[in-house]
């Protein structure tokens, strides 16, 4: 059981939207525009509330991939 989404959760999903932006799409979510990040969250969203997605999606994802760039942070 999962509700289901409609664009106002842009925000709220974000993770588990740009996880699925780079095993679905091979894109990171920082490499999109506005315009193009909106149009690929409806596809994600009908996919989502389809149930097609892998059950981690639905169980919510804490961290997601958000650049390529390896942040080259000294510790």
């Amino acid at each position: 059981d999962f509700k289901e989404l409609s664009g106002d959760d842009y925000f709220a999903k974000n993770n588990e939207f740009a996880t699925w932006l780079k095993e679905e799409k091979n894109v990171f979510f920082s490499d999109l525009l506005s315009e193009s990040a909106r149009e690929l969250f409806a596809e994600f969203v009908k996919a989502w509330n389809r149930g097609k997605l892998e059950s981690n999606y639905y169980e919510g994802i804490a961290t997601a991939p958000r650049t390529a760039h390896n942040w080259k942070i000294k510790k």
